[in-house]
């Protein structure tokens, strides 16, 4: 080009690679593609180029040929050799991700490598390029360091989309919950559910927060504060809270939910305790201590011991029984318990035979025939996490105590075949003794889940909003409370919603998001409010059974970051990319290349 000076089109003596232009005679790279600096170039370091092949002969355009030919090679074995380092970092990657999505140690790539290696010893025997595959498999970067630099990449990859995923969401909530790991380290898990704008919910753990001393509520506060600040976390869309019941997390005055609703940075939100929880608390009502007490006793006296244990094994192989063991309980583990009496109470004939023969002292309450009727109970079976399972099982348990009001045991088979083995009738049963911890239970219930009252109402129209005998006066009351809306907005919202007979028709999978932003704002932020409820604290529990295999005994000094890293990669939903994206990358394959290319030079191994 006359005016800028720059080529239009490559000259012959240089080749345009990886947007910069290269001497296809030295591989030099030249900084701008102008013609002066190319001239400049040629003659400085290829002056004796025209002597040696004059222009326009046939000399020179061999010599040209041949440089290109010999270029072409160049880049066919640097880009195979390319294709084959991606594709061993991908599988590295790969083999990365299955081994902690199984929450294995980092130095097991090793073992998987050898593996790797014998098998394709005998599967590749007969195979012609056997020594290619084994080289690839050789080729694969599973060191201990290399897979924990693999997965802390994939956890950032997957952190950044966590984060992609909040700032686009149009609400959010969390559920936090803590417990302690093997080193005596509390860590406080929170989860995230968010809800985006075409009503569909997402959920995700936000982050692990280790404890390093104290838990006290506003010790978690501050650490989540700290977080917070340090994350810019877009606190304003915050829906509700759930946690337990514990008072760190809702006390009164220091609890971690009134330290948030003390700060000016929270909107108004909701605060739900963990329904699991609190039907677990409903259960110790029953006031049946004494026959956990004693099954739990039992139990421990024959597992406590080694050759307790072993003998007992072998009494009920002999016996032929279905069980091979007695399960183990403790309060902590109160969901359990449920399993726990449910064995007991089918290996009782066999724990009274292995004590008679064992010569050993029996429970008396083995032998007593009221407190066998009171074990068979089968207490904490349900597990309640949504609003209309509480509803149900609250109806189950009325339909029960009339049932045995009736002396109906229909739905007790445990308590009728022990009554059967005993001698009895049913009408002998002392059913008042069952119907008041029913009636007890019922009313453990009510006063627990009275924070439910408000928004069962609300869920029942989200559920089905063409409902005609819906009070709307109320029902916009509710919502516009809920959610901080205005009433006669909302009310507006509920009578022009249910005379719209388009939207009647509808599949109901998508209602909500089939409402206009326009027409009905009020109703769209209602149901993306609701959606984004947690029910419970159960993504917290169950990643800490996680998080006590993750970080096991074997691996008591994994560090924090680590853990989360870890348990992130083993839980998530999100989709993981295999490579680390690495934007120096190119540069570096490129200045790897030029310097191998000019070093296969001097030694020859690139042949004309």
């Amino acid at each position: 080009d006359r005016k800028t000076g720059y080529f239009k089109t490559t000259p012959p003596p240089f080749n345009s690679l990886w947007q910069s232009w290269r001497s296809i005679i030295c591989q030099a790279t030249i900084a701008m593609p102008k013609k002066g600096n190319v001239e400049r170039h040629f003659r400085t370091v290829h002056g004796k180029y025209d002597t040696t092949f004059p222009p326009k002969s046939e000399l020179r355009k061999k010599k040209v040929k041949e440089l290109k030919s010999q270029l072409s090679g160049q880049q066919s074995f640097f880009t195979q050799q390319t294709s084959k380092a991606k594709a061993a970092t991908k599988a590295s990657f790969r083999v990365s991700h299955i081994i902690v999505k199984n929450k294995k140690s980092f130095q097991d790539g090793e073992m998987v490598k050898e593996a790797f290696v014998e098998a394709a010893d005998s599967l590749f025997r007969d195979f012609k390029n056997k020594a290619e595959i084994t080289s690839s498999i050789k080729a694969l970067q599973l060191s201990r360091s290399t897979v924990t630099r693999r997965c802390e990449a994939m956890a950032e990859d997957l952190t950044q989309q966590l984060w992609k995923d909040i700032r686009d969401c149009q609400c959010f909530s969390l559920q936090l919950d803590e417990s302690t790991d093997v080193s005596d380290t509390a860590q406080v898990c929170i989860f995230i559910r968010m809800v985006f704008t075409d009503i569909t919910a997402k959920e995700e753990l936000l982050t692990v927060l280790p404890m390093k001393e104290q838990t006290r509520g506003e010790d978690i506060f501050q650490s989540f504060k700290n977080f917070i600040e340090k994350t810019q976390l877009p606190v304003y869309k915050l829906v509700s809270i759930t946690t337990d019941g514990a008072p760190a997390m809702v006390g009164r005055l220091n609890g971690v939910i009134a330290k948030c609703r003390q700060d000016d940075a929270f909107p108004d939100f909701l605060n739900y305790h963990c329904i699991i929880h609190q039907q677990a608390l409903c259960a110790k009502m029953l006031n049946m201590k004494e026959i956990m007490n004693v099954a739990t006793k039992i139990a421990c006296s024959i597992r406590a011991r080694s050759l307790q244990r072993r003998l007992f094994r072998a009494h009920l192989e002999k016996a032929d029984c279905d069980h091979s063991e007695l399960l183990l309980h403790t309060d902590v583990r109160w969901l359990s318990r449920g399993k726990f009496l449910q064995r007991f109470r089918e290996l009782c004939p066999e724990i009274k035979e292995f004590f008679r023969v064992a010569g050993q002292a029996e429970y008396m309450q083995l032998n007593d025939g009221q407190w066998l009727l009171d074990l068979l109970q089968g207490k904490d079976k349900t597990v309640i996490n949504m609003i209309s399972s509480v509803n149900a099982f609250k109806r189950k348990m009325q339909h029960l105590s009339l049932k045995l009001q009736r002396h109906d045991l229909i739905n007790f088979q445990n308590l009728a075949s022990e009554l059967e083995m005993q001698g009895m009738a049913c009408l002998q049963l002392d059913s008042a003794r069952y119907t008041e911890h029913i009636d007890n239970c019922l009313s453990e219930f009510d006063k627990r889940f009275q924070d439910f009252s408000l928004l069962e109402p609300v869920a029942t129209f989200m559920c089905y909003p063409f409902r005609e005998d819906a009070e709307v006066d109320s029902l916009a009351s509710k919502i516009a409370k809920l959610f901080h809306l205005n009433s006669s907005g909302v009310e507006d919202e509920i009578l022009t919603l249910q005379a719209d007979i388009e939207l009647k028709s509808r599949d109901h999978g998508q209602f909500w998001n089939l409402l206009t932003e326009v027409k009905y704002p009020n109703m769209r932020k209602c149901a993306a409010s609701l959606t984004a409820l947690f029910g419970s604290t159960y993504l917290c529990e169950s990643s800490f059974s996680h998080m006590k295999i993750i970080k096991s005994k074997y691996r008591s000094t994994m560090t924090d970051e680590h853990l989360e890293v870890c348990l992130r990669l083993a839980i998530t939903h999100m989709r993981k990319k295999c490579e680390h994206p690495c934007p120096m990358l190119s540069y570096l394959i490129l200045s790897m290349m030029t310097t191998m290319s000019i070093v296969m030079r001097r030694e020859g191994k690139i042949h004309r």
